[in-house]
């Protein structure tokens, strides 16, 4: 599968239109034959869902995509799954998980932002571009994006993984944080390792970034060395942090993220 995003819809939703549908911040899926997939055009005809507040956002093998949500009180039909959207990312392939991610953060985004923040009006969807835009004082609004850093720190043939408080037991990652106003990604990469695990960084270089919509982030992921300190955990983010080899990895992300990536290039190249 191939996934094109665009703001530009077709006339009218076609037959062979894919459904991105979201009840309570659930996705709905089919499973048939022991697989996942994304709901039809022709799979809507066959219930009584309503999809309110339709939204084209994309392409994906040649087939117009919608997103759209669920009134709350509503039935489920037997035939749709509600899944955690996290848990996409290890039944799609790539495409299918870029566009099962931006669904939801565009759908977030509209539910977010029916007002204008300026002066309260109701706003309303721009037509040339992907925004939202006050008719009363002409505010205009663009899907809101969070970039965030995700970091490998190495240190003679060792990764630093750390583990916190919202992950399973025995599950460990390495660090990440939100970028700042006035900060580069290079200084947030410096100031979220001191801040977590108490150790300094250098010669850090830029790997590769990922879209991860929980809600809205853009992950942006570095390597960099370690330079000095000793581990000291915040206890808030993170409540322990090790060095690991390749040889002697805890439980870590599945392949889809960039957080894994990161500790496959480790293993390969570190």
């Amino acid at each position: 599968m191939t996934f094109l995003s665009t703001a530009k819809p077709p006339l009218k939703p076609p037959e062979n239109a894919f459904w991105f549908l979201f009840r309570k911040q659930r996705f709905m899926v089919i499973q048939e034959g022991g697989k996942t997939r994304i709901p039809e055009a022709a799979d809507l005809k066959k219930t009584d869902l309503s999809a309110a507040g339709q939204h084209f956002f994309g392409m994906l093998n040649d087939h117009p995509c919608y997103v759209a949500e669920m009134r709350r009180d509503e039935v489920v039909p037997d035939i749709f799954t509600a899944v955690e959207l996290r848990q996409v990312f290890r039944r799609f392939e790539t495409d299918g998980v870029q566009a099962a991610g931006l669904a939801g953060h565009l759908l977030a985004w509209h539910r977010n932002h029916q007002y204008c923040s300026r002066c309260g009006k109701a706003n309303e969807d721009k037509e040339d571009e992907r925004a939202k835009i006050c008719p009363a004082c002409g505010l205009v609004n663009y899907p809101r994006l969070s970039p965030a850093i995700i970091v490998a720190v190495v240190r003679d043939g060792k990764i630093l993984l750390a583990h916190s408080p919202r992950f399973p037991e025995d599950f460990y990652s390495v660090l990440a944080g939100f970028v700042e106003p006035g900060e580069t990604l290079e200084e947030c990469v410096r100031r979220e390792v001191l801040e977590e695990v108490g150790i300094s960084v250098k010669n850090i270089r830029y790997f590769g970034s990922q879209p991860w919509p929980f809600p809205d982030s853009l992950m942006v992921g570095f390597i960099t060395e370690y330079a000095g300190g000793e581990i000291k955990e915040d206890e808030v983010e993170i409540s322990h942090a090790d060095w690991f080899s390749k040889d002697n990895l805890p439980r870590i992300p599945p392949k889809i993220s960039i957080s894994r990536e990161l500790i496959d290039w480790f293993v390969d190249k570190g």
